[in-house]
């Protein structure tokens, strides 16, 4: 089995997957104080444990962080829990992977994660779509060159934004209205937002094909991919586990080559 955990900036997610099987996944809140490495270790132990995985059935555990504060208590986590090394995805690991990477300082390692199982899966050239905290928009071409990200704020990010920003706005549900005519505060910023988001997309989709070719495919992903349903027959696949996917296809890739 292998471990793939996504240290996101607002969630981590945690994959044990038997081959391309993903057989648990766990989503955990980011917290990044002194007391990171006994809160994960419990709740994720207990997980483990709750599904009968012991140390001796895991062999492999690949982690890809863009909050590197809190990289080191997983790293910890994963050899008191595991006993081993975990495998960290970052520049380099980057040259082992089928992909050109220009700017390997610069891309965070769940975009590369991403591009990897993207690629992987289409066998040619694709947007990857990440609904995260970040919308991030990934464009890598059939040759599994990475030619460059889009990143906008993501769907809950801009939300929080309106209320902790505004005195009079409050934080309201991710879930779309049935009428396009905001009835009300509430329906007016999911409205703005999410209705505002599917045009975003669409439009972002647009020029990156005007600019690169119509043959670019997309693929959604990410916790809040399944959100916008108007988008559904934008993207040629929805997989809210791609990110682990690309950790996975990386730590086999490692063994393959070790």
């Amino acid at each position: 089995m292998i471990v793939a955990i996504d240290i996101g900036n607002s969630n981590v997610v945690v994959g044990v997957a038997k081959g391309e099987d993903w057989r648990h996944i766990w989503r955990l809140p980011t917290v990044s104080d002194r007391e990171a490495v006994l809160f994960y270790s419990k709740q994720l132990g207990q997980y483990l444990m709750d599904v009968d995985i012991t140390s001796g059935m895991v062999h492999n555990v690949v982690i890809s962080s863009v909050v590197p504060d809190i990289t080191p208590a997983w790293e910890e986590i994963v050899s008191a829990l595991f006993g081993r090394t975990a495998i960290i995805i970052g520049p380099k690991v980057y040259p082992h992977l089928p992909l050109q990477i220009d700017r390997p300082d610069e891309i965070g390692t769940d975009l590369v994660a991403n591009a990897l199982a993207g690629h992987t899966r289409i066998k040619d050239d694709v947007i990857v779509v990440d609904f995260g905290t970040a919308l991030t928009f990934t464009i890598v071409d059939k040759s599994g060159h990475i030619l460059g990200v889009n990143i906008a704020p993501g769907l809950k990010t801009a939300i929080t934004a309106l209320f902790s920003k505004t005195a009079q706005l409050p934080e309201v549900p991710l879930e779309l209205p049935s009428s396009i005519v905001g009835e009300g505060t509430v329906h007016a910023i999911q409205n703005g937002v999410l209705v505002g988001y599917v045009g975003l997309v669409r439009h972002m989709l647009s020029e990156i094909r005007k600019e690169l070719g119509p043959q670019y495919k997309a693929i959604a992903t990410g916790g809040l991919s399944a959100i916008l349903h108007p988008l559904q027959d934008d993207f040629s696949y929805i997989d809210s586990a791609l990110t682990l996917n690309g950790i996975r296809l990386v730590g086999e890739i490692l063994s393959e080559n070790s």
